[in-house]
């Protein structure tokens, strides 16, 4: 009896364990690497893919280029990572303000960092390397924590305050909703 072939399986789609956002000082590089070496995955951060990418660190693609370029090398990364790396993935604070990065995020297991003022003023100091802080850092982190807060939550599938935690407890809460 002859017959067509059993299909072929179809290939196991190639995404993040889990992908962190947040502003910035809310821990992502911290909690990401050690979720990644929690679970025993390789860890990446989209920052770091701009930075190679572009052969000059943040700051001076913002100087060199502007906003508009960088939010351009932003979004590519994202995408590329998301359907590309199966590890533990951060994402730049701002990465979720353009819609076509949320929609990517739909399906993924996302978890906002959430950080109040207090605390991320106190994580990333005076803004030195962050070229959105560069001016009035507290007046301006205040601004893009009220401006993205909605959005974080927006593509979130898990929610955890840092604010006063130590990153092994913010790690543990991850690792026991995952």
């Amino acid at each position: 009896m002859s017959g067509s072939p059993p299909a072929a399986p179809e290939p196991t789609a190639v995404r993040p364990r889990v992908v962190l956002v947040g502003p910035p000082g809310a821990g992502k590089t911290t909690i990401g690497q050690r979720l990644a070496a929690a679970l025993k995955l390789p860890f990446r951060d989209t920052d770091a893919d701009i930075v190679a990418k572009a052969g000059k660190p943040i700051p001076e693609i913002f100087i060199d280029d502007g906003e508009d370029a960088f939010r351009a090398l932003e979004r590519a990364a994202v995408a590329e990572a998301l359907s590309t790396f199966d590890g533990v993935l951060a994402l730049g604070g701002g990465a979720v303000l353009a819609p076509s990065t949320r929609e990517l995020l739909r399906g993924h297991t996302v978890v906002y960092l959430s950080v109040e003022l207090s605390d991320a003023v106190a994580r990333v100091g005076l803004g030195t390397g962050r070229p959105l802080l560069a001016v009035n850092p507290r007046a301006t982190l205040k601004y893009l924590l009220d401006q993205r807060r909605p959005l974080y939550e927006e593509v979130a599938t898990l929610t955890v305050r840092t604010d006063g935690r130590d990153p092994a407890e913010i790690t543990a809460e991850i690792l026991a909703a995952l």
